[in-house]
């Protein structure tokens, strides 16, 4: 679960890591099933990280910091 800001900016960046890493694939990989195959971990997991910024963003700071 992300944390902080500093650690949604890494999860950020990792996320658009993965999609040039995706779209990259989209160009080279003639074969539509084995960019199928290539991609399905990478999207999985910018699903599952977006996800997490999602949750870290529906909290207000007071809310993650236990404040009421």
């Amino acid at each position: 679960m992300i944390a902080n800001d500093q650690e949604l900016d890494t999860m950020l960046a990792r996320i658009r890591h993965f999609q040039e890493q995706v779209a990259h694939l989209r160009v080279v990989e003639a074969n539509p099933a084995n960019f199928r195959l290539s991609v399905s971990g990478f999207l999985a997991e910018i699903d599952r990280m977006q996800l997490e910024v999602r949750e870290y963003l529906s909290l207000h700071p007071a809310d993650a910091a236990g404040v009421r």
